[in-house]
């Protein structure tokens, strides 16, 4: 699993962000793990349509719906970039995991998406 430290908290999340107006979310996942990782992707699944008030995140001003998908690596070749919003990229198990920004994404849904994986045929999750 790709995820990435944030500066702001120098806690770990996976890559993403907002979606651009007009912006497909396959193609902002896209944007968004390239613009955070320096990696390239496609968006392969859509593993989860997710309320954020609906699991266990920190209060947050604005209402999100996150969108959670299961992408492709295109290429070993990470190319590194000003990102200030990035202080660190890595793979990790799901036992070797940094702590989590948990305002992001939470430790339960991190083990869903491992479940995914072993499961590709499971449909996707929503709330």
């Amino acid at each position: 699993l790709l995820v990435q430290e944030k500066a702001d908290d120098n806690r770990w999340t996976l890559p993403g962000g907002w979606v651009d107006i007009n912006e497909p979310p396959s193609l902002a996942v896209e944007r968004e793990v390239w613009e955070e990782s320096g990696y390239r992707v496609r968006a392969a699944k859509l593993l989860a349509l997710s309320d954020r008030n609906q699991h266990g995140h920190p209060p947050h001003i604005y209402h999100i719906y996150k969108i959670f998908f299961r992408c492709e690596l295109l290429g070993d070749e990470r190319t590194e970039g000003d990102n200030l919003e990035t202080a660190g990229v890595g793979f990790f198990k799901l036992d070797t995991i940094p702590e989590l920004s948990l305002g992001r994404v939470t430790p339960a849904q991190i083990a869903r998406f491992f479940k995914h994986r072993l499961h590709p045929d499971w449909p996707t999750d929503f709330d």
